[in-house]
């Protein structure tokens, strides 16, 4: 089993080309080739946005934001906008000094001051943030479970223990299963598929409303875009700018892709050459690609998402709770325009949220694989070692999850810890970004003033978002 990084460029050594012998964590400059110089030849080594988007677009866009459209209609359309094109400069930021210094978020969060004991503030709270991690994805793959049981209920009710036991363990065998190599080029190839899949999904459904009578108008989608906000919605707005775009986790995990996918040990070693600010500008241009054509996808998925929120149930007073989203919006699909609506809608959430769970298998072990490393549970740096931690936690992840979505139907409890952590979590790799960018990223291959700003906005919004959370909370 080998993390090979992805397809090498065309004149890059042959030595990156997918090998056991090539570790993409260790950059000492085997592995230089020159970055594509045109839009094209930038658009052949993209990868690492569409494992994103697969993790991105989960619970929190297919349930959150449709149930947030429901509420207030289309009236907060721009802020799912808004909100994830914000979060991006922060994504971006991290990944320019993981590229540019062939390390990953979680060894870089260690050096984040100040410290407690001999371990970095974030990394303590990474630790915590291996609960948070549990409790969310346990949730997703429940809901998805929920959604192929109502299509195929296993034992005379569909959401009998039973049912929803079954396909969860039928989800997890099928995780397992599809990472037990733990390739790069796995993920991403899959990631690719389904993500472009449940987008065309998302906005086909909204689409076959126009031939029913929750048609939408462009004047709809117009004031939508409107920068306004009712009194009434303010704690509406609040809650989908900290549940729409890339999260702290999705950030965290896209330094891991960037690197294996090649873009640090193309870029090489730090040497203080110009080839080498050249070379990393090359690569971090290439990233910045991924990373802005992977949010066009899963904006269009969550706005798709809300709009059937805003234009189904808001207009009949809905506002479905959990999984309830998925029944209450299929059985309209299913008498407004026959029963094959109903059912593709169903089987379009389950494909949805069980991507996201594909995407985090992975994800989530590299981040709680180094996490482990990071508090001398093994050396990171030991190809062998690293590996065989994340096939176990690969393994066991899945399994954790499956069992407690099965068990735990409403752990409020387990819900209310895993809501502060992500809050903290929030402002920790906000300002961890802010801090790596600003003493370790060479100077060099910063992209100017403009963008700066743009990422000390990001950071602060989504600090004030993090703080907010804390409050509500408590």
């Amino acid at each position: 089993m080998t993390t090979s990084p992805g397809p090498a460029p065309a004149d890059a050594p042959s030595t990156t080309i997918l090998s056991k012998e090539v570790d993409p964590y260790v950059v000492d400059g085997s592995q230089i080739a020159e970055p594509p110089s045109t839009l094209r030849g930038k658009l052949k080594f993209l990868g690492p946005g569409m494992i994103t988007s697969a993790a991105v677009v989960g619970s929190g866009e297919l349930l959150t934001a449709t149930a947030l459209g429901a509420t207030v209609g289309f009236m907060l359309l721009w802020l799912v906008l808004v909100s994830t094109f914000l979060k991006v400069w922060v994504q971006i930021e991290l990944a320019r000094w993981s590229i540019s210094t062939g390390r990953t978020a979680v060894d870089g969060y260690d050096d984040v001051p100040p410290r407690i004991g001999r371990r970095g503030w974030i990394a303590w709270l990474q630790l915590l943030m291996l609960l948070q991690f549990f409790i969310g994805q346990a949730g997703v793959i429940s809901a998805s479970a929920f959604a192929f049981s109502s299509l195929l209920p296993i034992g005379p009710e569909p959401y009998s223990l039973l049912s929803i036991g079954t396909w969860v363990a039928i989800l997890v065998v099928v995780a397992i299963a599809i990472h037990s190599l733990n390739r790069y080029a796995v993920v991403e190839r899959i990631s690719t598929v389904l993500v472009l899949a449940v987008t065309l999904f998302a906005i086909a459904m909204v689409f076959l409303l126009q031939g029913t009578q929750f048609a939408w108008t462009l004047g709809d989608l117009g004031g939508g875009l409107r920068f306004q906000v009712a009194a009434g919605a303010i704690g509406v707005a609040i809650a989908m700018f900290g549940m729409t775009g890339v999260g702290a986790g999705e950030t965290t995990a896209y330094t891991y892709w960037v690197v294996e996918k090649g873009y640090a040990a193309w870029t090489g070693p730090n040497d203080g050459t110009p080839g080498w600010v050249t070379r990393a500008r090359g690569w971090i241009s290439v990233m910045k690609v991924d990373a802005w054509v992977s949010w066009v996808v899963y904006t269009a998925s969550t706005a798709a998402f809300y709009v059937l929120g805003a234009a189904v149930l808001h207009p009949q007073g809905l506002v479905p709770e959990g999984n309830e989203v998925m029944v209450t919006i299929s059985s309209i699909f299913d008498s407004a325009v026959g029963t094959w609506g109903g059912v593709l809608f169903l089987v379009g959430a389950g494909l949805a949220l069980f991507k996201t769970i594909l995407a985090n298998v992975p994800s989530l072990s590299r981040i709680v694989g180094q996490t482990l490393a990071v508090f001398g549970a093994y050396d990171w740096r030991d190809q062998t070692a690293r590996n065989r931690w994340q096939r176990i936690i690969m393994i066991i992840l899945p399994i954790g999850w499956g069992l407690l979505g099965t068990i735990a139907s409403s752990p409020l409890l387990l819900v209310i810890i895993a809501g502060i952590l992500n809050a903290v979590y929030l402002i920790g790799a906000a300002i961890a970004t802010v801090y790596l960018a600003r003493t370790q990223t060479d100077p060099r291959i910063r992209d100017g003033r403009p963008t700066e700003v743009m990422l000390w906005i990001s950071a602060a919004a989504i600090i004030a978002v993090g703080v907010i959370g804390l409050v509500n909370a408590f």
